[in-house]
Order: C-alpha cells, then sequence, then structure tokens
C-alpha cells in the first residue's frame, strides 16, 4: 500500500488533492447532529460550487490574473477547513440552516482576499496608464 501512495505522490497526486481534515464527530443531542450533517453536506456542496466557479475561470485567464484567482482558491479552501472543522451542531443549525451567500461573504471578508483585491486593482490601474506603443 505504501508503494502505491508512493508512486501517486511522484506522479503529482499529492499536489493536486486538497488535504481534508479528518471528518469531525458534531456534538449535540442525536436529532441535532443528524439535521447539522445534512446541513454539512449541503455546505460543502456550496464550497465545491464556488471553487468550481473559480476554477472554470482561472482557465480563462491570463498567468497574473490566474494567480489572483488561484489565491482566492485557496482562501476559499482555509475557509471550508475553518467551518467544516467546527464541532458543534447547533453552529451548523444556526449559521448555515440558509446558506445564500455566505461562502462569498467569507471569503470577501477574509483580509488575503482585501490584498488580492487591491493588487487586481492597482495592476488595472497600471495598465490603463501605461502609453500606447
Amino acid at each position: 500500500m505504501s508503494k502505491q501512495l508512493e508512486v501517486w505522490e511522484g506522479e503529482g497526486g499529492a499536489a493536486l488533492a486538497p488535504l481534508l481534515p479528518d471528518p469531525v464527530q458534531l456534538t449535540g443531542t442525536p436529532s441535532q447532529v443528524e439535521w447539522a450533517e445534512r446541513i454539512r453536506r449541503q455546505v460543502n456542496i456550496e464550497f465545491d460550487r464556488v471553487a468550481a466557479s473559480f476554477r472554470i475561470v482561472a482557465q480563462k485567464q491570463p498567468a497574473g490574473k490566474r494567480a489572483d484567482t488561484e489565491a482566492i482558491i485557496a482562501i476559499l479552501e482555509d475557509k471550508r477547513a475553518e467551518v467544516m472543522s467546527r464541532e458543534r451542531a447547533g453552529h451548523f443549525i444556526r449559521d448555515w440552516q440558509e446558506i445564500d451567500d455566505q461562502v462569498r461573504q467569507l471569503i470577501a471578508n477574509d483580509p488575503r482576499y482585501l490584498e488580492t483585491k487591491s493588487h487586481r486593482l492597482a495592476h488595472a490601474t497600471e495598465s490603463e496608464s501605461e502609453p500606447e506603443a
């Protein structure tokens, strides 16, 4: 089995596969845990949906913009790990029952995203002010 893992990692599998934490055992009453597990599945699907959207955009971008989009994807995956590591069933029931645009808000409020956004704006302004050749 370890030889298969070495081959997989040697082929780049480790770099391609996100490192997901072990599933967290939720705490709460049995009915809360059952309810929260359903919500967690939906939350994970929402993170997948948003990540897929960013990946599609990144594939169509030139290298500089793609790097910024990939940085946003990394923020998204950090936020996913943070949310999915929560142990209290009540957290999911209270805060994630209605998903709306919570994933987008998590990203938009992250200081790293704000820095990336500033970086993009600065480059856009520089491109507009450069004289034509």
